[in-house]
């Protein structure tokens, strides 16, 4: 992965100022600041990182001087032997090859923490180089504050709390109430780091605190009382702007060539031996101390694959023998093997990368095999001191872009969807992707092993690969790939390409045994990896504007539900406490623990809160704050900063092995989790938007998984509803209740919802009742009357949990398997979740292989007009397209038509088609 060094120049120079002596040079200038700047900037190249700023405050009044006009007005002008060294300084930065930023207006801080966020945002490792505690407040994965001056890192929430006793989200608190003396911040009077961190231990935020001021005892809490007015402008003064308009990017600042003719006179002017030495310049006499350079741990995180999961022997004992791999560095060896690759039937490829993020991934090499135990790997983007040198990506990619375009060239991946778009991305438009190892081993068995290479080897054929800590490191320590020495590196990705021909020769034979499973992993998930490609790359826009605005009314909600909790329980808490939760609701309200942990406590979750909902008012405030601190952190706050900044648009990661019935699941950002029950769920959708000119178009199937268990089930009732196109849950509310159509109540109605969806899920009549709120023995009723009247499920049911227990696995329509283990368990708890699985799977894995099927059949038409519409989402039973407005009417017909015709069932595949300028009205 990329490294983005920020450096704070004014924490550089201050520090070393006052940590090392008033040297001088052989003219009698200050040299002590300048001395120890080069030192730490020395340190800080020795491992090239690929973009570098030097940040320093510009001169001027900056937006915290209007918004305080006593901002830093303590401090004491610049001393006079700091001064001249200011300027030699710059000349030395710019000469290393550093940009220097000075923005008017903002601090170097702000600087740094936007251009941070937006690096970490394009995939970039990114370290901040400072001494200042204020940036631990940005620490997060991928964000890591280095002082190298001591060698000290904090790259986590871990290291943030065992140097601060707080999270890194929690720092601008700490600072707000602790204030801040060098800034003239004057926070709570005697509250240090440790009240601070107390109080927010408990309270968890600024909010909270000021909230449980009244309650505060002693002098303390009159101090606090007593600040409560400046706090909020306190945290907005020691808050680190991270939306500073920039006219430069985390790209646009590479580490340029040093300029060693200007060095070598700064250093020799200086008296810098060590650093003289290092350019191969003269040596003057000693200096006035040693100037070894300050070490800087710094490391940035490589595409690591998953550990093995179980052994077992292999099926070809040929396919577990040890591999013959090439390096090819020469142009030579490239030819020879882009003619094996003409000559080959299947190639079987993979890329190395810099990073997980397919959308932001460098390309760091390619892996080739056409025969198993042998394959080459082609290093283009190993950049560590004394690399070798490679051939140029350009030249690679030009001489492999014909085979790996050909359609009619057979190419093998493993979870190759990555590689495809880290190809496209760098110009070659792969075709003719013909297998994937992960989805042959899904497809075989969804749920016998992980289906990552490491964990597929070791099964299918008892071979332990090489793994990504072995060459690069673990935690701190690891490294980016392409940092990893290119023997090592060979050894590990040829073999990526190697053992994934292998599993191929072993898996496919296992496939085209059983005809219906080579069916599905052929005509439906082989069709969809470029679908799903094309969707990921296509990524949808996003209204910042309206996910800020809604943080904040969040926020403002959030607060309230905290103040009402506290007057609901005579007392402030921590709301997000288990421990404080338990003491309030069955210590002090003394309210029933209807659910306990594994351990035996009683359980503060939502299940349980929901328990005692209707006993008081305190466990719905509580569950409604959870809703709100989660729509907040996992989408409004986090959205944005998942924006791709070369694109502009979001774009979320599909996983076709993610469930083992077959559906889609989504992550970084994860959208089918999106609640769509509630209105402030709904709201997030709205932030989903069109580009002007265009429009959003949501087509959703109606009722699918209901029309499948009529179709599966045959049941002539259940038919008959759809077939009239009559509400399906009235229907069935009036067969179970003996009514007309007319007389079902909204309850009833209610009540049949309960049970059509219930049942497909498993659901025993203790848990309809508790969904609807009645006793046990009235659900008993509801559900042997739905049985009486809709005979055909009952039937469908039963079959489905024989079936299993007879074959250890049920089908899909499609003839997907899903197999159950624990189908026979002698532990009644294990045998009957595998029951309830039984009879779920066929109707959710069958909804998921209808819309698969039909997202192949709608992407199929739409690259005619993919000038005019694309499909940019799937979720659950939605796809979601954005078009030109003129293309809205065709395009809705004919995703209406094909999406209705992609499965013949027993009752109509009905698709609800819907408009607007973002998702949530087109939804």
């Amino acid at each position: 992965m990329s490294r983005l060094v920020l450096i704070d120049g004014s924490s550089y120079l201050y520090r070393a100022f006052h940590a090392l002596p008033p040297l001088t040079n052989a003219h009698g200038e200050p040299t002590g600041a300048l001395f120890g700047v080069v030192n730490m900037l020395r340190a800080t190249l020795k491992e090239r990182p690929a973009y570098v700023a030097f940040v320093v405050d510009a001169p001027g009044k900056t937006f915290r001087d209007d918004l305080y006009a006593d901002y830093k007005a303590n401090r004491p002008p610049m001393p006079d032997d700091l001064r001249p060294q200011i300027e030699p300084m710059c000349r030395i930065v710019e000469a290393l090859g550093l940009s220097i930023l000075r923005i008017p207006g903002v601090e170097a801080d702000d600087v740094i923490g936007t251009l941070a966020l937006q690096g970490h945002r394009d995939g970039l490792q990114v370290t901040i180089s400072t001494g200042d505690k204020d940036f631990a407040q940005l620490v997060r994965p991928g964000i890591e504050l280095v002082n190298t001056m001591t060698g000290s890192r904090m790259d986590s929430d871990a290291a943030v709390m065992e140097k601060f006793g707080v999270r890194a989200d929690q720092i601008v608190d700490l600072l707000a109430l602790m204030g801040d003396a060098v800034d003239n911040v004057p926070g709570v009077e005697k509250c240090g780091p440790k009240t601070a961190a107390k109080w927010l231990a408990e309270y968890q935020h600024l909010e909270g605190v000021m909230a449980a001021a009244p309650t505060m005892k002693g002098k303390i809490g009159e101090n606090l009382r007593a600040a409560l007015e400046r706090l909020p402008l306190n945290r907005e003064l020691v808050t680190i702007r991270t939306d500073v308009p920039l006219e430069v990017s985390a790209q646009t600042l590479p580490l340029r060539e040093p300029d060693v003719p200007s060095l070598s006179e700064l250093y020799l002017r200086y008296g810098f031996t060590q650093a003289l030495k290092e350019l191969g310049g003269p040596v003057p006499a000693p200096a006035a101390a040693s100037d070894a350079p300050v070490s800087l741990r710094g490391t940035a995180a490589g595409y690591a694959r998953a550990t093995p999961d179980e052994a077992v022997v292999p099926v070809d004992p040929a396919l577990s023998a040890p591999g013959e791999y090439e390096m090819v560095l020469t142009t030579e060896q490239l030819d020879a093997w882009v003619q094996r690759l003409a000559d080959a039937e299947l190639i079987s490829f993979d890329t190395e990368t810099d990073a997980l993020d397919a959308m932001r991934a460098n390309l760091v090499g390619i892996s080739l095999a056409v025969e198993p135990g042998r394959a080459a790997y082609i290093p283009v983007g190993h950049d560590y001191p004394g690399a070798p040198a490679q051939l140029p990506r350009e030249q690679v990619l030009a001489a492999l872009r014909p085979a790996l375009e050909d359609p009619a060239k057979k190419k093998l991946g493993q979870h190759g969807k990555y590689d495809l778009h880290v190809l496209r991305r760098h110009g070659v438009n792969v075709q003719g992707y013909h297998d994937d190892t992960m989805l042959e081993s899904f497809v075989l068995n969804s749920t016998a092993t992980r289906h990552d290479m490491d964990s597929l080897a070791m099964r299918y054929l008892g071979y332990t690969t090489i793994k990504f800590e072995e060459v690069a490191g673990k935690g701190a320590k690891q490294i980016s790939f392409s940092q990893v020495g290119l023997d090592e590196a060979c050894r590990y990705a040829a073999e990526d390409a190697d053992v994934t021909l292998r599993l191929h020769h072993a898996l496919q034979p296992q496939l085209r045994a059983t005809p219906s499973l080579d069916s599905v992993y052929r005509d439906i998930e082989m069709p969809l990896v470029p679908v799903l490609t094309r969707i990921e790359a296509n990524g949808v826009h996003i209204d910042m504007a309206e996910l800020r605005r809604q943080s904040q009314d969040l926020g403002s909600r959030m607060l309230a539900a905290q103040q009402k909790a506290t007057e609901l329980a005579g007392r402030t808490f921590n709301l997000d406490s288990p421990k404080q939760l338990q003491a309030v609701l069955f210590d002090e309200l003394q309210l029933p623990a209807l659910v306990k942990t594994p351990k035996g406590q009683p359980s503060t979750n939502e299940e349980a809160l929901e328990a005692i909902a209707e006993q008081h008012e305190l466990p719905r405030v509580i569950l409604e704050y959870r809703g709100l601190a989660k729509l907040r952190s996992t989408y409004t706050d986090k959205l944005p900063e998942m924006i791709n900044q070369d694109t502009g648009r979001v774009h979320t990661s599909y996983q076709q092995s993610g469930a083992a019935t077959g559906r889609l699941s989504s992550s970084d950002p994860n959208l089918q989790n999106i609640p769509i029950r509630t209105e402030d769920g709904r709201r997030i959708r709205r932030a989903f938007v069109a580009p002007p000119g265009r429009k959003i178009l949501a087509c959703d199937y109606s009722q699918i998984e209901l029309r499948i268990m009529a179709h599966l089930s045959e049941d002539p009732g259940l038919v008959r509803a759809f077939e009239q196109g009559v509400d399906v849950h009235r229907a069935t509310a009036a067969e179970v209740f003996s009514r007309s159509l007319e007389e079902v109540t909204s309850n009833e109605r209610r009540a049949a919802k309960a049970i059509n969806f219930g049942l497909m899920y498993g659901m025993s009549a203790f848990g309809l009742a508790r969904n609807l709120g009645i006793d046990r023995g009235q659900a008993q009723d509801y559900v042997a009357l739905y049985f009486s009247r809709y005979p055909g499920v009952r039937d469908f049911m039963e079959r489905m949990r024989q079936q299993a227990r007879d074959q250890g696995y049920v089908e899909t329509l499609f003839g997907r398997r899903l197999y159950l283990n624990d189908i026979n368990a002698r532990n009644q708890g294990l045998r009957a979740g595998a029951e309830r699985a039984a009879i779920n799977a066929p109707m959710q894995g069958t909804a998921a292989d209808i819309i698969k099927r039909a997202m192949v059949k709608v992407d199929d038409w739409l690259q005619e007009h993919s000038d005019r519409a694309k499909m940019i989402l799937q979720v659950h039973d939605e796809l979601v397209f954005e078009t030109e407005s003129s293309f809205l009417d065709t395009l809705r017909l004919k995703v209406v038509e094909l999406m209705s015709s992609a499965a013949e069932l027993r009752v109509p595949l009905v698709v609800d088609a819907g408009v607007g300028d973002n998702w949530d009205e087109a939804h």
